[in-house]
């Protein structure tokens, strides 16, 4: 599972470009950086004609029940709530590393070693007018598994474009094992320490 994630343009030059992209694109003020919770406006990359191109939208999709705020990627293609965007809307959820919970409620923070930003695999809809997405959760690996035994779909560079742009290259997306992660505990008032 994936209930928020950390969206830091001073940590990042990456991130920093994507969110002066959003600027300049929304206007100051749209959306806020920082931790990104669900229901929030954040930014997200789809497939341009020059590259990623990043847009606004809200986290999670409605339905008659709870918001949806990850999908399962073992599932994905045959939910009928994702099927179609699995197929044609794949979107990558840019961050700075993600935070989840271990069952004692203890917060860690968890980010992709040697790289400053840490890619999603995402899916986006259309919903009542709004854009929304949600991200792919699989199995955790062995960097994961000590808090949690789900994660996020973790994008490495090699697979952001194809992705975004290459049915074909989804499922394969989808099964490989994520890259492992380190690991800092994270303090109610949001101070990491390393484990």
């Amino acid at each position: 599972m994936c209930g928020r994630y950390q969206f830091s343009a001073e940590q990042c030059e990456e991130i920093q470009r994507i969110a002066e992209a959003i600027d300049r694109k929304y206007g100051t003020g749209a959306w806020q950086t920082g931790e990104i919770r669900p229901t929030a406006k954040a930014p997200v990359l789809l497939a341009g004609k020059s590259g990623m191109a990043p847009e606004l939208m809200f986290w999670g999709f409605r339905t008659a029940g709870p918001l949806v705020i990850n999908a399962r990627a073992e599932t994905a293609a045959e939910k009928p709530l994702f099927r179609e965007s699995l197929a044609t809307r794949r979107c990558v959820v840019p961050s700075t590393g993600f935070f989840e919970w271990d069952t004692a409620k203890q917060r860690f923070f968890f980010t992709l070693p040697g790289e400053p930003a840490l890619y999603m695999a995402g899916l986006w809809a259309l919903q009542d007018g709004l854009p929304r997405y949600t991200i792919l959760t699989t199995a955790a690996n062995a960097s994961m598994q000590p808090v949690h035994d789900r994660m996020p779909v973790v994008l490495t560079r090699g697979t952001l474009r194809p992705w975004l742009e290459d049915s074909s290259a989804t499922a394969d997306i989808l099964r490989a094992v994520p890259p492992e992660l380190h690991a800092a505990a994270a303090d109610s008032d949001a101070q990491l320490r390393l484990w």
